[in-house]
C-alpha cells in the first residue's frame, strides 16, 4: 500500500508529474471542482465523487474489502 499524501503533496507529486488538475480529473473521470477542493483541503473525500477523488489522488486510502473481519 501507498503512503497516504497530504493535499499540499498531492498538488507536488502533480506539478512534478507535468499533469494539470483539469487533466488528472479528466483522466479519472472525476469532477474538475471537486478535484480541486480535495487538493486545497475543502473536500476532505468522505463520500461519493469528493471520495473518488481523494483515493485517485493518493489522499485517502483505498479501502480493501479484503481485510475485513
Amino acid at each position: 500500500m501507498h503512503k497516504v499524501r497530504t493535499p499540499q503533496e498531492a498538488r507536488e507529486w502533480l506539478v512534478a508529474q507535468g499533469i494539470s488538475v483539469a487533466d488528472f480529473a479528466r483522466d479519472h473521470d472525476l469532477d474538475p471542482a471537486t478535484t480541486y477542493q480535495i487538493l486545497s483541503g475543502n473536500k476532505k473525500g468522505l463520500r461519493g465523487m469528493a471520495h473518488k477523488a481523494a483515493v485517485a489522488l493518493g489522499v485517502k486510502a483505498a479501502f480493501d474489502a479484503s481485510t475485513e473481519p
